[in-house]
């Protein structure tokens, strides 16, 4: 129910500029619909803004050309950095018709004309390494992550994982992952403080090969 929203931190208008509005449309949708179309936990509503959408606003920054979201459910991060980064073309790969049902609702009903969705799972993209950026949000370890995501990559391009506070465990976990698909250069990125409550980890790392 939206009457469970939190309200909008001061920071939000902040983050998202002149696309607040639409910003402000997303949110309320979700938290309206999020959990019956189970997109969302029932959890969720109270701190949406926080947890969910200032989170992954907060990395927008990271990204540029064109990006493939991993596994993007309710548009987390996908359609958030969609709407806070107009000059940005992103692809929405999710494999739930459901969810990719809501996706293409919102992307109609906010008229986002730099995105478009795609019902299948990342390894089953067969259209060759295009992207200059993927990104994942609390799809699945990074072990797992990098086989999915970095096939997708362009050769010098870019992944950008949203992730939790064990990133750094995860990177030493994935090791041969990363030698196999070439992937260098791995950095963890603390951004949001100040803006959000738990400030946002993103990993970046370059696909060399």
């Amino acid at each position: 129910m939206t009457d469970e929203l939190e309200a909008e931190p001061d920071a939000a208008a902040a983050v998202f500029g002149d696309r607040i509005d639409l910003a402000r449309r997303f949110t309320a949708a979700l938290a309206e619909h999020g959990e019956e179309r189970g997109l969302i936990g029932p959890l969720e509503v109270p701190r949406l803004w926080t947890r969910h959408i200032l989170n992954s606003a907060v990395a927008a920054p990271f990204f540029d050309g064109r990006v493939a979201d991993v596994g993007s459910g309710a548009g987390l991060p996908g359609l958030v950095l969609a709407i806070a980064r107009p000059d940005v073309q992103f692809t929405l790969i999710e494999p739930m018709e459901r969810r990719t049902v809501w996706l293409n609702e919102q992307v109609a009903s906010l008229g986002l004309h730099n995105v478009t969705v795609e019902r299948l799972r990342a390894e089953e993209w067969a259209r060759g390494r295009v992207f200059d950026v993927v990104t994942a949000r609390a799809v699945s370890a990074l072990r797992t992550l990098i086989p999915w995501t970095a096939p997708l990559v362009r050769v010098g391009g870019r992944l950008a994982y949203l992730k939790g506070a064990n990133v750094a465990a995860e990177v030493d976990a994935a090791e041969k992952q990363m030698r196999r698909f070439g992937v260098v250069d791995v950095e963890i990125h603390v951004v949001g403080e100040g803006v959000v409550d738990e400030p946002t980890r993103v990993l970046t790392a370059t696909v060399n090969r």
